[in-house]
């Protein structure tokens, strides 16, 4: 798995763990949600500044996303669709 793909993995495994929705990262962090989700897709070549503001949205050190998952781990579940978590 390349970093991109790592950054990817990670991003949408920590954002589903805290049951984050895409757009509401996003607003978080200052873009818009189809940015999240090239990000989470691996097509988006993110700079240092949007990781920096993506890890303090979601309140987790930037060196997280760079870490290899543990092998055999199966990918996050995607949220149900929608602009709030579902309760």
């Amino acid at each position: 798995m390349d970093t991109r793909g790592r950054i990817a993995w990670n991003l949408r495994k920590i954002r589903a763990d805290k049951k984050v929705t895409q757009e509401n990262l996003a607003v978080d962090a200052g873009v818009d949600r189809t940015t999240i989700s090239g990000i989470e897709r691996g097509d988006y070549n993110i700079s240092v500044d949007l990781l920096d503001r993506i890890a303090t949205a979601l309140a987790i050190d930037i060196a997280v996303l760079f870490a290899v998952p543990p092998s055999g781990e199966v990918p996050p579940a995607a949220l149900p669709a929608g602009r709030k978590p579902g309760k």
